[in-house]
This record gives structure tokens, C-alpha cells and sequence, in this order.
């Protein structure tokens, strides 16, 4: 079991893939951080919206891309230059939701989980879900209690029943973890 996609989404019905950090060079490219599980989407990908810093949005067409270390490199049609790229800086990449990656069975999106109820496999009600934390092992679910913050391992020995259309995640927490 796992949660794909660090994209989730920003405005009801888009997904972010990338958020702009800097220009580069002297044409107008942008650098920025990845924010998808599979940055093989990029291939083909040619509208995006961008969520400017001031709330608007952007209609962009990306004339191409590259990926350097973690990062992607990106220019857009129309935007030639340093100058007319700087106003996409802190801009968050996205596409509709409907064309979000196909995952496969027991993947979640971070949207997905986020709001999901948790509750024990007798019934107690633990919280709600808040965000998720990537490790580097195991994924874990940072749950917001009644009393305290809980944080439980997203993991399918624990949570055993995932339905995130009823926003209910069912746990069996060994002993000690709560």
C-alpha cells in the first residue's frame, strides 16, 4: 500500500505536478521542484495551468523540458526571456484532475487521505487526517486527535480498510503506537 503523487490538489479540480523556484538562464527557463511520484507525465504534456503567487491563473504551453538532479527544467511559449519569466517564480504548476496518473490498486493520492476520518478497528475514533509524511521508509499519517496529534505508519499491516470516497481509514495500531 502506498500514497503516489506528492501532488495534491490546490483548487478543486486541479493537481499540482511542479512549483517554479528560480529562472534560468537568459531564455526565459524556469527551474522547478517536482511535485509528482512520476515525473514520466512531463512526456507529451503540453497545457498546464499555472497558479500564480497572487491567486491568478495561467494558461501555459510548455515548448520543453529537461530534468536536471531532483529538478525539472521548463520553458513556456511566450515566455522569452528573464524578465517575463521572473513572474512565474513561486508559481504553482498544474493539470485538471481528470488527468491525473492512473494509479494502481491500494494507490492513494496526498488528497485523497487528507480529511479521511481514522478509526480503530473497534470503532474508536482517532482523528482526521491532516497531511502525510514522506520518511524515507514508510509513509505516516499525521492525524489530528482529540486531545494530541497522532501519528500512525501508513502501512497495509496497519491500516487495513482505505476508502477514501467515504474519507474513513480504518487502523489496527499495534500496541503502544497511540
Amino acid at each position: 500500500m502506498r500514497q503516489t503523487e506528492i501532488c495534491r490538489t490546490i483548487v478543486d479540480e486541479l493537481v499540482a505536478i511542479a512549483k517554479i523556484v528560480r529562472t534560468r538562464g537568459l531564455r526565459g527557463e524556469v527551474v522547478a521542484e517536482v511535485l509528482t511520484d512520476f515525473p514520466e507525465r512531463f512526456e507529451g504534456l503540453a497545457d498546464v495551468t499555472a497558479l500564480l503567487p497572487n491567486g491568478k491563473r495561467r494558461e501555459l504551453k510548455i515548448e520543453g523540458y529537461f530534468f536536471q538532479n531532483d529538478r525539472i527544467v521548463m520553458k513556456f511559449a511566450g515566455f522569452d526571456s528573464i524578465e517575463s519569466a521572473e513572474m512565474l517564480r513561486d508559481a504553482v504548476v498544474c493539470v485538471e484532475e481528470a488527468d491525473a496518473v492512473e494509479l494502481g490498486e491500494d494507490e492513494y493520492f496526498d488528497w485523497e487521505l487528507q480529511a479521511c476520518e481514522v478509526q480503530t478497528v473497534v470503532g474508536e475514533k482517532l482523528g482526521t487526517v491532516r497531511e502525510i509524511l514522506r520518511t524515507g521508509g514508510t509513509d505516516v499519517l499525521l492525524i489530528d486527535g482529540q486531545d494530541k496529534e497522532l501519528m500512525i505508519p501508513f502501512a497495509e499491516s496497519i491500516c487495513i480498510d482505505v476508502d477514501v470516497d467515504g474519507k474513513r481509514i480504518i487502523v489496527d495500531p499495534p500496541d503502544g503506537i497511540i
